[in-house]
């Protein structure tokens, strides 16, 4: 259960559902990823495709999910078709998926390789190219991909790294958003 909400029950401020106990692997990480944190600005974004550029107070009073991904790397590529259709299907009810791509490798900089990958999997989204690092930095990212959902309130709820756990990803975005 990587993507486990890893706060206990009792501290849980929206995701009271789940439960952090048989979370291990990822407890000690807590701090890595900011839970209970406020979502991060987006900083030092060279470009932002699919939108204008957006800061936090744009997203106030969303369920917002930023996703770490580089288009480079294949675990990201295998998670697109799940984050795009969670935006296509709970947009309208206050999901805002934010994509932030940090390439790995200099060729992945190119906006106009990334508007390519954009126009493949059919992301309407907005994609911020975070092409110095910056906002993930700011998350303490380590991971392609890495997926962060926030509440209503704008505060760090939930995590999962790499591929896998869509059910109970999409389990915690339909708790969220009721």
């Amino acid at each position: 259960m990587v993507g486990a909400a890893l706060w206990p029950r009792s501290q849980s401020p929206s995701v009271a559902a789940f439960d952090s106990t048989s979370n291990t692997s990822l407890r000690a990480k807590q701090d890595d990823v900011n839970l209970g944190q406020p979502l991060h600005p987006f900083q030092g974004i060279s470009q932002w495709l699919n939108s204008e550029p957006i800061n936090v107070a744009d997203l106030q009073g969303n369920v917002v999910l930023v996703q770490f991904w580089t288009f480079g790397c294949i675990n990201s590529q295998r998670t697109l078709p799940y984050v795009t259709r969670w935006h296509q299907k709970y947009a309208e009810q206050g999901l805002q998926v934010i994509g932030v791509h940090t390439p790995e490798f200099k060729y992945e900089q190119d906006a106009s390789n990334v508007q390519k990958v954009l126009e493949k999997y059919q992301i309407a989204y907005p994609v911020p190219l975070d092409n110095n690092y910056q906002t993930w930095k700011a998350y303490r990212n380590r991971y392609w991909p890495h997926l962060f959902l926030t509440n209503w309130e704008g505060i760090i709820i939930y995590h999962h790294i790499g591929e896998g756990a869509y059910q109970e990803t999409e389990q915690t975005i339909q708790t969220l958003l009721g």
